[in-house]
Parts: C-alpha cells; sequence; structure tokens
C-alpha cells in the first residue's frame, strides 16, 4: 500500500521552497539550485525519483513532455493540489526552464525490481506494450513511446525507470478521467479501451524491464504515430 504524504506539510515546505527560489533569483549561482528544491523535494534528489514508488523519475525525460505536464497542473488538466498550488502563479517561460534543466540531466537508472508475478501477466504486458490489441484498437506502447520506449523528443516520455504503483495510477487516472492532457488525449482514448488486468499486466513488465542505452530519448520516431496526440509537435511523428 502506498503511503501518501502529509499533504499540508509539503504544501509549507513547497511553498517556502518557491518563495525562497523566487528571491533568490538575483543570485545567478544559485538559482537553479534554489528553484529545483521544491522538485527535488519529492522527487528525489535531481530528480532521481522517490523511493515511495509514487513520485516519478523526471531527470532526462525530453524537455517538451516535463513542460507540457507542468502546464497540466497548473492548468486543470491534472489534478494534484500540491502540483497546481506551487505552479499556478508561474509562467510559461519559468516552466519551460525548469524544463529543460531537468531534462538535461543525465544520470544513471537503477536495476529495475524483480517482478514476482506470473509468467502469464507479464506475457500479456509484453504482447500489449510490443503489438497492442488491433481487435480494440488498442496500438502497442512502443509505437508512440519508441521501439527502446525510452520515448522520443521532443515532447513523449519514456516508459522504463517508472515503478509499477505509478505507472498503474496513471493509466487508471487516464481510464477513469482524472488524469487528461492536450486534445486530442490520446491516451485517455487507448487506457479507456484497456481492462483493468491489461493496465496491471502492462505495468508489471514495464516496471520489470532494464532501461537501455542509458534511457536516452530517440531523436525521432520509424514512424508516423497510430493516433493523434494533443502536445506532440508534429516533428516528431
Amino acid at each position: 500500500m502506498i503511503r501518501f504524504p502529509s499533504f499540508p506539510a509539503l504544501l509549507a515546505l513547497a511553498l517556502t521552497m518557491v518563495t525562497a527560489s523566487v528571491g533568490a533569483a538575483t543570485d545567478a549561482g544559485h538559482e537553479f539550485e534554489q528553484r529545483v528544491l521544491a522538485c527535488t523535494g519529492c522527487h528525489g534528489a535531481e530528480g532521481r525519483a522517490a523511493a515511495d514508488g509514487y513520485y516519478p523519475r523526471i531527470a532526462g525525460k525530453p524537455a517538451g513532455y516535463l513542460y507540457n505536464q507542468l502546464l497540466n497542473f497548473r492548468d486543470g488538466r491534472r489534478q494534484y493540489p500540491l502540483m497546481s498550488g506551487l505552479l499556478q502563479t508561474l509562467s510559461d517561460d519559468y516552466l519551460r526552464e525548469m524544463a529543460s534543466h531537468f531534462a538535461a540531466l543525465e544520470l544513471p537508472y537503477p536495476p529495475p525490481a524483480r517482478s514476482t508475478q506470473r509468467a502469464a501477466t507479464l506475457a500479456r504486458g509484453e504482447a500489449l506494450v510490443r503489438r497492442g490489441d488491433a481487435t480494440r484498437d488498442i496500438p502497442a506502447c512502443e509505437s508512440c513511446h519508441g521501439s527502446a520506449l525510452t520515448g522520443v523528443v521532443p515532447a513523449i516520455p519514456g516508459l522504463l525507470g517508472l515503478p509499477h504503483d505509478y505507472l498503474a495510477a496513471q493509466l487508471a487516472g487516464w481510464k477513469s478521467g482524472i488524469r487528461q492532457a492536450h486534445a486530442p488525449d490520446c491516451m485517455a482514448q487507448i487506457a479507456q479501451r484497456m481492462s483493468a488486468d491489461d493496465i496491471q499486466a502492462v505495468a508489471h513488465w514495464l516496471s520489470s524491464q532494464p532501461v537501455p542505452q542509458g534511457g536516452k530519448p530517440a531523436a525521432r520516431l520509424d514512424k508516423p504515430l497510430p493516433i493523434r496526440c494533443g502536445g506532440v509537435q508534429e516533428g516528431a511523428r
């Protein structure tokens, strides 16, 4: 069971950090160090991910993806009061700088946790990731997130190096409508076609895989996206 941190305590700490970072903006040597305190307080040192399995890794993710998520939290498409509260007064340019900072970090990934799931569950997850399910109009995960599943520049995230709980929660959020993205919201369309067992199988398989090639996103997709996705520039298709 995931133990969520105390929201009032985290919000107070994060707001204090943001206030300090804005106040320290005149000190160029420490500006970004101060800015990212509010991020790394939850997402781990240098954005490597928290140990609780809930706050994901943000280091090395494509800058366009990180920027889109900051906008989504700020503008209400994603629902998490702590993030929304932190971002509601920040400008687009400020958020873009933050996204670029974390995207530029090149940090090693830890080995994945060994899965205890049945072989049939993992095989089902791998099949959906690699081949999708044409009978239900579910495209393969790799057809958008790249054959290495490490994402694609500028705005498609990698799926490896993330814990099961986070992956399952995000897919379930899209399926239920709690999580949203720029229209057309392709992930919501896909998740709504998936069963609860599909979501668990995909999350278990992805979270049990090692991260190849240092986790760097691909420069481009091999072929056009199988579905229109908001927030993804045409050049990534």
